[in-house]
């Protein structure tokens, strides 16, 4: 406060100094005041000048978006937005209602008992789960004490202010194309390539509304929704208000089709329990997850193993992990994770085993799903075959190839087998018994 005194009484054409100390006279009651003369100042040096300023760039965000496409799309609770077609949004809703009802009496009220006992206590709070399209669903399910849940895969968020762009006709059209698709993934509790696909060409941004989906079906609420860039070293760089008017900016409708696609390719959600409490942080990243593209671009892996210990999952992910061309993020989960839920889609066995891990099978499995895992099939039914039969009353991911329900738990030999396997598997359920 001194220096800062000082420099507003010497600052001189512009330059900003110091006065220099002087010694007080003693005031004398028979003199008449002095006049006041100009302090004596001297040039500030170096070490005392105030830092600039930083300069804040200004980060896009676009919840009032998101709160629209919660209501509109995914169906959350609140009376439809104005300018908005009640009829057309809520025979939308009626069917993606009737559809949430299902799959919690369905599928979650089954699954969450059962993942409450085999998740384990004292795993890491971040949760990545590599070839996870926009499903956050399944994510809140297995780990509802996550407080960052990070999904990759090929699939772009896409932009949420697309809602505000569309006549009548067109919203109408977009919505169904999205709870056709949404209704596919609640009855198979996987989101297949293709179905994203289709939604990721829709007007509607398909894989944001997945994830806000998710948000209803777990009574939650967004409080922020930002996009991002991955920089080099894997940290974030926010989309900014002046990237959106260059995209914008763009001299045809097809340029700034792909200059959106780009910008909202990555997003993050935060959001919290509607009756309060932390705000938990979803990230969705685009990335082609090969060794070639990861070589390519290693920023993906960079902002990955920023993230320290993790707990991991994956399901219905083409059996990917067990191919040569996708070693890179396989030693990336292998290094990084302490335990992982998947189906015979994970980790196969012979890169768990050598990396120091172990697997709990549950369910049966006969063969796989698809070709794909033909290669890693084999010893897939030889740890099946080699452990007591846990019973699986829900699916998680694909079924084998007859349609049996399974489940594998890869995690590190340390790890106490008590507390992963839950008193269900180490005493033997009801439905074991």
């Amino acid at each position: 406060m001194l220096l800062a005194a000082a420099l507003g009484a010497c600052a001189v054409q512009g330059e900003p100094r110091i006065q220099a100390s002087m010694p007080a006279e003693p005031a004398s009651p028979r003199l008449a005041p002095a006049l006041p003369t100009a302090p004596m100042c001297e040039p500030v040096p170096p070490w005392a000048k105030a830092p600039p300023a930083p300069t804040e760039v200004p980060v896009l965000d676009l919840i009032d978006d998101a709160q629209l496409l919660l209501r509109v799309a995914a169906c959350g609770p609140g009376p439809v937005p104005p300018d908005f077609d009640v009829a057309v949004v809520e025979a939308h809703c009626n069917e993606v209602r009737a559809a949430l009802e299902a799959y919690r009496a369905r599928w979650l009220a089954l699954a969450r008992p059962v993942l409450s006992q085999l998740v384990p206590p004292g795993l890491p709070e971040r949760v990545v789960y590599p070839f996870g399209g926009g499903d956050l669903l399944t994510a809140l399910a297995t780990f509802p004490n996550a407080t960052e849940i990070t999904t990759l895969s090929l699939e772009r968020a896409g932009d949420a202010r697309a809602i505000r762009r569309l006549d009548a006709a067109s919203l109408r059209q977009m919505l169904d194309l999205n709870r056709r698709n949404l209704l596919r993934m609640l009855q198979v509790n996987h989101s297949k390539t293709l179905n994203l696909g289709l939604t990721m060409r829709g007007e509607l941004p398909g894989l944001l509304i997945f994830a806000l989906v998710a948000l209803v079906v777990h009574d939650k609420e967004p409080v922020s929704l930002r996009y991002f860039h991955l920089k080099p070293d894997g940290s974030l760089r926010y989309v900014t208000p002046h990237e959106v008017a260059d995209a914008e900016d763009q001299a045809t409708p097809l340029a700034r089709a792909q200059a959106r696609s780009r910008l909202f390719a990555n997003v993050e959600l935060r959001f919290r329990d509607r009756l309060g409490g932390p705000v938990v942080v979803y990230r969705h990243v685009s990335a082609n997850l090969d060794d070639p593209h990861l070589a390519a671009d290693p920023s993906v892996l960079r902002h990955l193993e920023a993230k320290g210990r993790v707990a991991a999952m994956t399901k219905a992910a083409s059996y990917l992990l067990g191919f040569d061309e996708f070693s890179r993020i396989r030693r990336y989960l292998l290094d990084h994770m302490e335990w992982m839920i998947s189906d015979s889609t994970g980790v196969p066995p012979r890169y768990a085993t050598a990396a120091g891990f172990e697997q709990l099978t549950y369910g049966r499995y006969a063969g796989p799903f698809l070709p794909a895992g033909y290669e890693s099939s084999l010893a897939f039914r030889r740890l099946w075959q080699s452990q007591p039969q846990r019973a699986l009353a829900f699916r998680y991911g694909y079924p084998d190839r007859i349609g049996q329900h399974h489940l594998l738990i890869t995690r590190r030999a340390a790890l106490d087998v008590a507390s992963t396997a839950g008193p269900a598997v180490a005493r033997g359920s009801a439905a074991e018994r």
